[in-house]
């Protein structure tokens, strides 16, 4: 069995994982995070940590029973949808560390030139929003950059036109 203190919002929190058990431990370096990997079926302590995240952010309102079952799951996945992480219900290393910072975690700067399903993210995100009004083709353009620009402007961000971790929290935010 392992036992962490973590203080958190002056409240200690007592951080319980157990360690002979079958579940995989996640480990998240930059964090510091030691959780196990959850999925529909897991129990106990730790579930019931991810079930009040889940409920802190606005994902979920069941019983904090410590039983991962399909309203969890469901939550998890519409939680990961927010921060642009797979949707497949399981929460993992950065699942967990998205969880934690209620941000976008492990994402790549998009700048003018940048390539790749992460500028369609971004591209879909700031077109469902009314900032982009080109195609969705994975091309950081000068279109692109002037949307992010924007985006950031009407933000209160640097207006850049890089995607880099603010701009990213602040695209998760938005309806996608």
């Amino acid at each position: 069995m392992y036992t962490e203190e973590k203080t958190q919002n002056n409240e200690a929190m007592a951080i319980v994982v157990d360690t002979a058990s079958a579940s995989n431990l996640a480990v998240s370096e930059a964090s510091g995070l030691m959780k196990p990997t959850l999925k529909r079926g897991s129990t106990g302590q730790a579930v019931k940590e991810l079930q009040q995240l889940l409920f802190h952010w606005g994902y979920y309102f069941g019983a904090i029973d410590g039983i991962f079952g399909i309203y969890v799951e469901n939550a998890v996945k519409d939680y990961q949808h927010r921060v642009f992480l797979a949707e497949d219900g399981v929460v993992g290393s950065l699942t967990w560390q998205a969880l934690y910072s209620g941000a976008p975690v492990n994402m790549p700067i998009l700048m003018n030139g940048s390539s790749g399903n992460a500028v369609k993210i971004v591209q879909n995100v700031l077109k469902l929003n009314g900032y982009y009004f080109g195609f969705v083709d994975g091309f950081f353009g000068p279109m692109t950059k002037v949307a992010v620009i924007q985006f950031q402007m009407g933000q209160g961000l640097t207006a850049d036109g890089i995607v880099g971790k603010r701009t990213w929290h602040a695209l998760s935010k938005l309806p996608h």
